[in-house]
């Protein structure tokens, strides 16, 4: 597909739906963009107002594959819930905000440029070490000092990429790192025990393991009040369940009145590049503009529901199997027939799908999961991958079985 876009390849209703379907993807940023002459000058012109300098801070849970095949959703939320609350309890009272949607196990900060490098370097100790007093799992943080676009609540650009992509894939479990840009801003007289990870080198630049230094003097009481996303009645109780983990007639109660069964659909789209950054920014968020436009096309034929379309990715719940394997082959023949590659993984469990404050849903649960190891992580471009539990819905005959392991865990899926 060419890097051109124009509004007559979307419905033309698309870019006039309501906020409540839009959630997080800038449609109205995109249409200004596919109505300019689509050049570098015209993406920075369009991003500058958005543009910050300061500090992201991203993380990622370590080793939450294999304890989501341990316990039920609720609990697997009420565990990840606990570091989120410290990462926002000891990122907000040194001025830090948070960004985008936590819904997930992942969490990201932005702290302005007047905070200082030691005092984010003392507050991410806090973090960690209050982690391992109080939580069942760890995460890994990245920091990196740079400019950044902020849309719609979160942060865009390729160093916020960058540093997302180190936290979630290059940090174990209770691990800081900071990037060059970072490192460079702490005076020479820095109290921290810091090491080059050597074998590491990003598009910022050099990463460095943060070992020890002083935490923050004082621990600031617990703020549970992180950008949640869900409704207050659900996080009441699900921070009730906090302290109530052991408590199964508890957990059945609120898996009955939350929880529903789902085939879940995850959609990622190969992501397209440029020699300028601002303008592959543009052409992948107006490719998702295309994905949402023919989702919701075909979910008029198809009973389902669209749940987000963000970054390279879109989710959608269906009550059927047939019904989303429809789905599924009618949007991979549309999207091939506008030269959009993907990939799509299916399957089917409890899911939680809940509403979100800005606009749009999310959904948490191990279908999630699964659909996106199946994709994502092994997934080719051009196929569809059904999870075991699809055999119980459909006949996978005709499809191709594969088997490998995923984070220490071993699955069975179905290519089709």
């Amino acid at each position: 597909m060419t890097s051109k876009f124009s509004t007559n390849l979307y419905s033309p209703a698309l870019f006039d739906i309501t906020q409540d379907i839009i959630g997080t993807l800038p449609l109205k940023l995109i249409k200004e963009w596919l109505e300019s002459e689509q050049a570098p000058e015209a993406a920075l012109k369009l991003l500058e107002p958005y543009k910050i300098t300061g500090y992201s801070v991203s993380s990622d849970s370590a080793g939450l594959t294999k304890l989501t095949k341990q316990k039920g959703l609720l609990e697997i939320l009420a565990i990840i819930n606990q570091p989120k609350e410290i990462v926002y309890s000891v990122g907000s009272t040194i001025g830090g905000k948070g960004v985008g949607i936590w819904a997930a196990d992942n969490t990201q900060m932005f702290y302005p440029a007047s905070v200082t490098p030691e005092t984010i370097l003392s507050a991410l100790l806090t973090v960690q070490q209050e982690i391992s007093k109080r939580c069942q799992i760890k995460i890994g943080l990245g920091a990196h000092y740079g400019e950044f676009y902020y849309i719609n609540g979160g942060l865009y650009g390729l160093e916020a990429d960058a540093i997302e992509e180190v936290a979630e894939n290059e940090t174990g479990g209770g691990e800081i790192v900071i990037s060059q840009a970072f490192y460079d801003l702490l005076p020479a007289n820095h109290n921290f025990t810091i090491t080059q990870r050597s074998e590491l080198t990003t598009e910022i630049g050099n990463i460095f393991r943060v070992v020890d230094g002083p935490s923050l003097p004082d621990v600031p009481p617990l703020n549970t009040q992180y950008p949640i996303p869900y409704s207050e009645t659900f996080y009441a109780d699900l921070v009730a369940y906090e302290s109530r983990l052991t408590d199964s007639n508890f957990g059945k109660q609120l898996a009955d009145k939350y929880l529903q069964n789902k085939v879940v659909v995850l959609i990622d789209r190969e992501s397209q590049e440029a020699e300028v950054y601002e303008t592959a920014l543009f052409t992948n968020l107006s490719l998702s503009a295309v994905i949402k436009d023919v989702g919701l096309r075909l979910l008029e034929q198809n009973q389902g529901t669209e749940i987000k379309v963000v970054g390279t990715i879109g989710i959608y719940a269906f009550d059927q199997a047939r019904v989303a394997l429809n789905f599924v082959q009618a949007l991979r023949e549309e999207f091939a027939a506008k030269g959009i590659a993907t990939r799509i993984g299916i399957d089917a469990g409890p899911v939680l799908i809940f509403d979100l404050a800005l606009g749009g849903r999310d959904i948490a649960g191990n279908p999630v999961n699964v659909a996106s190891k199946m994709a994502q992580d092994k997934g080719q471009f051009g196929k569809f991958y059904l999870s075991s539990t699809l055999k119980d819905f459909l006949d996978v005959s005709q499809f191709t079985e594969i088997k490998y392991t995923v984070s220490g865990v071993e699955f069975t899926i179905y290519e089709g």
